[in-house]
């Protein structure tokens, strides 16, 4: 997949047709979040989307308009919407949150866009789709919540309005964030929760990415046409009774597709569906160690189809994370008809559909997904030591020094903190400063080195790897030398 033209003066993805974002960038992210961020090693290796270290992408160039983003009440006491003055100056770039520890729980906003608005070039598009996910490092748990774009919320400085205008109001006033940072807010203010990162992914990039990986299986529960985005022909008729393989655009076009009985709500289904697919796909033991060995390649056609506020460490921290949550610790929940009531307002001076979210019962569905111990998991407390001890670490030692003797002290203080080191062996060569690499998610000991040793981000090599013997190699340098008695 080459490099794809963003939107017009904003580098948003280049669509044909107008479609529904929303799947595409729902789909892919959390795909890359719960199983293709295992490959990402490589795919992040290169970040273009975050310079690294910590800088953001560039923000979107000008835009021309605003959309709705104010109201008022008339006479009758329906809510009119006021556009506010349309401004040529592109939204500054949203900084980088801090960084993540590791242990705590971490909530991803993925953003898809509205075509229609694009393809019509009338101002900063809404977004059509917010789905947010979390991870819980602790636990190996993850989650998902599809928020319908209809929902009627407090936009943090403009009022009540759709949710899916809050992106296009950060666009058009060039907040601090643009629209994914207003995005990020108004989700967080709702939901209840923090929103520590957001991710945008184009539609040829994730259906690059399907190529790459490979057919996924689908359930389909009603009839069904595919039709794919742009001027194509080919269509696609699906039926139900069991599984369907789907392959290049047909798994968008799958996502996408509003045109069954549950409509939108259908549609949050499907991409959720796609998404735990993609999943199943990635750990496919026939598939995973291929896509391993295509991460450089992958990140050289897939990267500028994605936007993003994340950092390289933490995605690469995610990306350890990735094989050790199964399907079955994975929750989903989408905001449904029994959760809101339906009414109408009049919004850019035409009546408009809206859902007013019934709180209690959403703040249910939140706990059901976001909570272990509390809607977000704190870091895990207690004595680094303890920690490393509890989460059995698999230890190779290696001694970069050659000085006569380190190697057994060395072993020998690290078992008297209850390191579960199984290895040592020679170093490859000799370090001036000590290198820790990481194949598995053992977070925790890595925090134990970091404190107690001081070991700093730049010595730290993760290369996930799920047939390596250990999850931790140490590599000892000349400056921890003298730490060892």
């Amino acid at each position: 997949m080459n490099r794809f033209e963003f939107l017009k003066k904003i580098k948003f993805p280049k669509m044909g047709r107008p479609s529904v974002g929303q799947i595409i960038f729902g789909v892919v992210t959390l795909a890359l979040a719960i199983g293709t961020f295992v490959f990402a090693r490589g795919f992040t290796a290169c970040w273009q989307l975050t310079n690294l270290p910590g800088m953001m992408p560039a923000s979107c160039a000008n835009t021309s308009a605003n959309p709705d983003a104010a109201f008022e009440v008339n006479a009758e006491g329906t809510p009119i919407a006021i556009p506010p003055t349309p401004l040529a100056i592109s939204a500054p770039g949203l900084e980088l949150p801090p960084a993540w520890d590791g242990a705590s729980r971490i909530n991803i906003l993925f953003i898809g866009l509205d075509a229609r608005d694009l393809v019509e070039n009338e101002g900063p598009p809404r977004s059509d789709t917010m789905l947010l996910f979390t991870v819980d490092p602790i636990s190996k748990t993850a989650g998902m919540l599809s928020i319908p774009r209809d929902m009627w919320v407090n936009i943090p400085g403009f009022g009540y309005s759709r949710i899916n205008t809050a992106y296009s109001s950060g666009e058009g006033a060039q907040l601090p964030g643009g629209g994914p940072g207003l995005a990020m807010k108004t989700v967080s203010q709702f939901i209840g929760v923090p929103v520590d990162y957001y991710v945008q992914v184009d539609f040829q990039t994730f259906t690059d990415m399907i190529n790459m990986i490979g057919c996924i299986e689908v359930f389909p529960t009603e009839d069904m046409i595919l039709d794919p985005i742009g001027s194509g022909t080919d269509h696609v008729k699906l039926t139900p009774g069991g599984g369907r393989q789907l392959c290049d655009w047909m798994v968008l076009a799958y996502a996408r597709n509003r045109h069954t009985s549950g409509g939108d709500f259908d549609r949050a289904h499907r991409q959720q569906e796609v998404i735990l697919a993609l999943q199943k796909k990635v750990f496919d033991p026939e598939v995973f160690p291929s896509l391993i060995a295509q991460a450089p390649q992958m990140y050289q056609e897939l990267s500028s189809g994605i936007r993003t506020n994340m950092a390289f460490e933490d995605a690469i921290q995610l990306a350890v994370l990735g094989k050790d949550i199964s399907r079955d610790s994975i929750k989903t929940g989408v905001i449904d008809t029994t959760m809101v009531t339906f009414d109408n307002v009049i919004l850019g001076g035409q009546p408009a559909s809206i859902m007013k979210p019934i709180s209690d019962k959403i703040r249910v569905l939140r706990d059901e997904i976001f909570t272990t111990s509390g809607p977000t998991s704190p870091i895990a407390q207690g004595d680094p030591a303890t920690l490393m001890r509890e989460e059995e670490a698999r230890v190779r030692f290696m001694d970069g020094t050659f000085t006569p003797g380190l190697d057994q002290r060395a072993v020998a203080l690290f078992q008297s903190q209850g390191m579960n080191i199984t290895e040592v062996a020679p170093a490859p060569e000799v370090y001036s400063q000590t290198v820790v690499i990481v194949y598995g998610p053992k977070l925790y000991t890595l925090r134990y080195l970091q404190s107690t040793f001081g070991v700093t981000a730049n010595q730290i090599r993760f290369s996930p790897d799920p047939a390596s013997t250990v999850d931790i190699e140490i590599r000892l340098g000349a400056d921890l030398a003298g730490s060892i008695p």
